[in-house]
């Protein structure tokens, strides 16, 4: 009995192996070998390779794209016309590996009932080795989320995604550089602004920006970059209603002006002329013909004057740590030295907070206008070194009326500020105290104020 029931699960045992086994190696086979339904590839090609495509559509312009010496892609029909980059780039990226949904026929003897004898759509695409292919796009599918496609010499007919077709389905609009200006703007260097009836030019040291006529003054930056981006962003609105160059280049000349912008890269001097009529505004371009209608973001955006691009702030150290703080009021001094992560004056350790709240109604000082006149008496003598000691700032305040003035060391500039900001910088310079006294043998030895 015993070696009967030994032999049985032996048998049962060697059957359990070898299903296992059977079972494993299909699993493997499955994982590697693709599914004879598969949908099969329309186009295989690098993207790098293409050269030239030409779509033409029934009841549109032909167009025709190809690449320059220098690899770009250009509109080469129905007009040469410089071309989106990065909209050409997400055409051919959809061309080069064109997938179908799935294969319909795999010989068709009759395109006509998928529409393909006399294609809606055909996509020609040449490689730079001279082979070229042809796309045809046929009808919508009768559930028509997909289109029938085939290619020339290929008896084959799939389907591809509506989307698909979409993605592929360009204008020359669609195609075209909208950008008004071209210059390279990681590399300008100087920006000129005409507006309100002033002139001011712009210089870039690194990534600061300063004003440099009608005078040298203090650029906020911040503004300066949003004049950059607008430029950068400036396109040619080719949806507007209004497209009949004459009618366009009629509009611009009767509009009021509102101001010309000059941009200068490695390359050269680019200018762009903005205007309004009504409630439309026009630009013309140096760097491309015509006139266009643009958005008006970009008319408010160059129609502002000097003092919009100024630097309110008294204190340029942002968001650098201070050093040092030096402040006369009246007859109160105070006298602020930061070591390590500890503030102190005159030996003793001082509370953070109260120091810190100083330095924050120190960095928020800011005009609420310029001024020509004003200054008189100094009341508050403000210096503060910051960037590890490489920045001194010294400020000068004054009381004018209900207001202040002040005015940074070396600079002719004169701010004026409201009466609340002084207050709230008065009040904090007074709150400041000694940090709570620590007791040396619960933190082992005492904090040493560092060294003058």
């Amino acid at each position: 009995m015993k070696s009967t029931g030994l032999l049985i699960a032996a048998v049962v045992l060697a059957a359990l192996t070898g299903t296992l086994y059977w079972s494993d190696h299909h699993k493997a086979a499955d994982a590697t070998t693709t599914p004879v339904d598969a949908p099969p590839k329309i186009f295989t090609l690098k993207d790098s390779d293409l050269s030239k495509i030409a779509i033409k559509k029934k009841g549109a312009e032909n167009v025709a794209l190809a690449r320059d010496n220098s690899g770009k892609w250009q509109i080469t029909a129905p007009i040469m016309l410089a071309a989106d980059q990065d909209t050409v780039s997400s055409m051919t990226s959809t061309l080069s590996s064109l997938s179908s949904e799935r294969l319909v026929e795999d010989k068709a003897s009759d395109l006509k009932q998928y529409g393909l004898t006399d294609p809606a759509m055909e996509v020609d695409v040449a490689t730079k080795d001279g082979k070229s292919q042809k796309l045809l796009i046929g009808d919508d599918t009768p559930a028509g989320n997909a289109v029938f496609a085939a290619t020339s010499g290929d008896p084959r007919v799939f389907t591809i995604a509506s989307y698909t077709k979409t993605s592929i389905d360009k204008s020359p609009n669609d195609l075209r550089d909208k950008r008004l200006l071209t210059a390279d703007f990681d590399k300008i260097s100087q920006i000129e602004l005409t507006a309100k009836k002033q002139s001011i030019e712009f210089g870039r040291n690194k990534d600061a920006w300063q004003i440099l006529k009608p005078r040298p003054l203090r650029a906020d930056n911040f503004t300066v970059e949003d004049l950059v981006r607008r430029l950068k962003d400036a396109k040619m609105d080719l949806a507007a209603a209004e497209s009949d160059e004459k009618k366009l280049a009629a509009s611009f000349a009767s509009a009021t002006p509102i101001a010309i912008a000059k941009i200068t890269d490695a390359a050269g001097t680019q200018e762009l002329q903005v205007r309004k009529s009504k409630n439309d505004y026009y630009a013309k371009s140096s760097a491309v013909s015509g006139v266009y209608k643009v958005a008006n973001d970009l008319g408010t955006g160059l129609d502002k004057n000097l003092d919009d691009f100024r630097n309110k702030k008294l204190f340029d150290f942002g968001f650098d740590d201070a050093n040092k703080v030096e402040m006369h009021d009246g007859s109160r001094a105070y006298f602020l030295t930061k070591g390590g992560a500890d503030w102190w004056s005159n030996g003793k350790k001082m509370d953070d907070s109260s120091v810190q709240s100083l330095v924050d109604k120190v960095r928020d000082l800011a005009s609420s206008k310029f001024v020509d006149s004003g200054f008189t008496t100094a009341l508050i003598d403000l210096t503060i070194t910051s960037n590890d000691g490489k920045r001194t700032e010294k400020v000068l305040i004054s009381k004018s009326g209900d207001n202040y003035i002040a005015k940074r060391e070396n600079e002719p500039s004169l701010y004026q500020l409201d009466s609340k900001p002084i207050e709230e910088l008065q009040k904090s310079a007074a709150d400041v105290k000694p940090a709570p006294e620590a007791n040396p043998a619960a933190t082992g030895k005492a904090a040493q104020a560092p060294k003058k």
